[in-house]
């Protein structure tokens, strides 16, 4: 067994975009890093702000993607010392759960002498998520679109058009994905799936091609963002106006509660605009302007990372 000591940086992510359900993430500049190596007992620090309430025994997500990557090597899982510090708020929308898992995966598979590649890391970890889009943009950077075929997923990376980046309204209370996921009905009329799939195509080929002319439209939908409305005050507002204020197009991250508008310009206007909303609706928030990810998870050895590499 390799046990050299490993870091990893991960970024965060966005799922859906609107239309493309479980199926559409992109990465951002919002990072989760992990430290970690063998040790003689497992010990779990947590640094900074956005960590409070995790687990630091073996239950931890990360530890438990270790055990995941060695299980499958058919290795013995080691002791671990790992240290954790993270950008990403929790159960926000912006995919802290999907870089803690895909910053394990790959740590692990590092520690365990690499038995298996990044597709094979992709797979386990969209099972272990049950979609792939958030987990594909940590792991790969840029836009992910992809499709799960039971425990199969196909996927394409796109990068972002060269202007796109995005505002991010982020407020101060979280929203788990499986409440976010309770409200969703069970079965949906036939032209509301026509109407999201097709709004899908048109997202997925405007990301494809860079024309952000129709972001608009294309990242409408009817198979979750109306039903989750009532989770978010403010959101219907957002939705609705945010393109008179600079966006390209606006959605609910991910699961929630963040809101994300695309922008290519100026978006000082929009950001104050998204900002008046939740304080509206008496929700504080951080607004904040994020750039796409290109290089997804990023390993180093810890030699690397005290140089300074």
């Amino acid at each position: 067994m390799n046990d050299q000591a490993v870091y990893v940086r991960v970024p965060a992510s966005t799922a859906n975009l609107g239309s493309g359900f479980d199926s559409i993430g992109m990465a951002f500049q919002l990072y989760t890093t992990i430290k970690m190596r063998v040790a003689e007992q497992t010990v779990i620090q947590h640094r900074g702000p956005h960590l409070e309430g995790i687990p630091t025994d073996k239950s931890n997500l990360i530890y438990k993607a270790v055990e995941k990557v060695f299980h499958v090597a058919g290795k013995p899982v080691p002791e671990l010392e790992i240290e954790v510090e993270s950008e990403i708020p929790l159960t926000r929308g912006l995919g802290s759960s999907a870089a803690a898992l895909v910053g394990g995966l790959v740590a692990g598979n590092q520690l365990a002498g690499n038995p298996l590649d990044q597709d094979e890391l992709y797979q386990i970890a969209s099972v272990w998520e049950g979609h792939p889009d958030n987990v594909g943009a940590s792991l790969y950077g840029g836009i992910i679109i992809g499709a799960m075929d039971g425990d199969h997923v196909s996927h394409i990376r796109v990068s972002p058009p060269p202007l796109l980046k995005a505002v991010v309204a982020i407020p101060d209370f979280q929203l788990s994905t499986r409440l976010a996921r309770s409200v969703l009905p069970t079965q949906y009329a036939r032209e509301d799936v026509v109407y999201s799939v097709s709004h899908a195509a048109l997202l997925a080929a405007a990301l494809s091609t860079g024309d952000t002319s129709v972001l608009a439209k294309a990242m409408q939908d009817r198979i979750h963002q109306p039903y989750r409305m009532t989770l978010v005050p403010g959101m219907e507002k957002l939705l609705k106006n945010a393109v008179e204020y600079g966006a390209l197009g606006v959605a609910l991250s991910g699961a929630g509660p963040t809101v994300i508008a695309l922008v290519e310009g100026e978006e000082e206007s929009l950001k104050q605009y998204m900002a008046d909303v939740f304080a509206q609706e008496e929700i504080r928030c951080e607004v904040k302007t994020l750039l796409p990810d290109l290089d997804g998870v990023l390993l180093k050895s810890m030699v690397d990372t005290q140089e300074g590499a």
